[in-house]
């Protein structure tokens, strides 16, 4: 397979840029429950309309991706994402923000799945793990600018609604980059596994397991950004566009997280590093049980951002190991694994409801933390 110049690389790099919008859905619940008068419990199943996708396609997608190719793959979440970004600002409503949010998660879980191994396509094998690492930093970076650019569409154009042309401008700006790109096409592939035989690799202790992980992880992630901002309202009187600085203060120390496990994890065993980090993140949660002010609040979130980035690409890299030979298999599964992100919010609005605060929320993501601390430590013993 050739590779590409950076006229092949960037577009493809900036892929991992529109992956990053799904991560808008952690301050867009705040705004969508305030306008629309939703109880915490319905509010908690917004970030569902995004993240139940990769439960249900992301299987379906790695087969699909065999027959159509990787940059076709790419293009389509693209068209998806596009519609999505447009029907809530065409008319804004709960059943068309919900819609959006659909179109937005079918559209990223599509993304997720095809993107990293577009990669391949461009870059050679020993730059491979550098070029996903500054994919992730570059949809970390994405994940970021989110909550400012929806309070400040709030503030210069008056609704925070006006996100959405701007995110469907960039993905139209991103579909049409690809389009004119120079890239390799794959290898056909002759034949490939069914979602069936896909879904039995479960079977295996280990595989679900570290399957379970990444749920918990991807939960964690996804309940952290949603929390963030409800916190600072609760508990400081923020209004929602100032809470929504709580997220954004989270990717940023996630990009700083990545950034510094990219560099930490070439030269030291990552079940150590993975040990470490969880430990202290799993302190930072119980310790946000009692954070009063702000400035307590946002220094344990940016922990929890930071000690946790590197946890995904952990345990992501250990199930591969653990069966090299069913690499593309594993791979779509544990990117269902993602689905985390949508069972884990609900949990906590459930919860938050029941209690009468936010500590509902809490007490969901450290029992999420509970558990990675368990794989954490199990991880060598078990499955070495």
């Amino acid at each position: 397979m050739g590779k590409s110049s950076l006229t092949g690389i960037l577009p493809v790099l900036f892929g991992f840029f529109v992956m990053g919008f799904c991560d808008v859905v952690g301050v867009a619940t705040s705004y969508v429950k305030q306008d629309f008068g939703l109880s915490e419990t319905v509010a908690g199943f917004i970030p569902s309309m995004v993240f139940v996708w990769f439960l249900l396609l992301s299987v379906p997608a790695a087969v699909w991706m065999n027959r159509i190719g990787r940059k076709r793959m790419v293009q389509t979440s693209n068209i998806v994402t596009f519609a999505g970004m447009l029907i809530p600002f065409v008319h804004y409503g709960f059943v068309t923000c919900m819609a959006g949010f659909i179109l937005l998660g079918i559209g990223n879980t599509i993304l997720q799945v095809s993107l990293n191994p577009l990669l391949t396509n461009v870059v050679s094998g020993k730059r491979l793990s550098s070029m996903l690492t500054a994919g992730q930093v570059i949809k970390a970076v994405s994940s970021f600018c989110g909550p400012f650019m929806a309070a400040f569409a709030l503030g210069v154009l008056g609704e925070w609604r006006y996100l959405f042309p701007v995110f469907a401008a960039i993905t139209l700006l991103s579909a049409l980059w690809l389009m004119f790109a120079d890239i390799p096409k794959e290898t056909a592939v002759t034949e490939s596994s069914s979602p069936g035989a896909t879904f039995a690799l479960l079977k295996d202790r280990t595989i679900l397991f570290l399957f379970l992980g990444i749920f918990f992880v991807v939960g964690v992630d996804v309940g952290t950004n949603t929390v963030a901002p409800k916190l600072l309202i609760e508990r400081e009187g923020f209004s929602v566009d100032q809470a929504g600085f709580g997220s954004s203060l989270y990717f940023v120390c996630r990009t700083a997280g990545a950034l510094a496990g990219s560099f930490i994890l070439a030269k030291m065993d990552d079940i150590a590093y993975f040990r470490i980090n969880i430990l202290v993140a799993l302190a930072a949660v119980f310790l946000l049980f009692f954070a009063e002010s702000a400035a307590a609040i946002m220094i344990l979130i940016g922990c929890i951002g930071f000690f946790c980035s590197s946890i995904f690409s952990v345990i992501y890299s250990q199930a591969l190991k653990n069966m090299p030979d069913r690499a593309n298999e594993i791979s779509g599964l544990m990117i269902t694994g993602v689905c985390g992100g949508a069972a884990i919010p609900p949990a906590m609005g459930v919860l938050t409801d029941a209690v009468g605060s936010q500590a509902g929320s809490i007490a969901v993501i450290a029992a999420c933390m509970v558990y990675l601390t368990c794989c954490a430590f199990r991880l060598k013993h078990e499955f070495k």
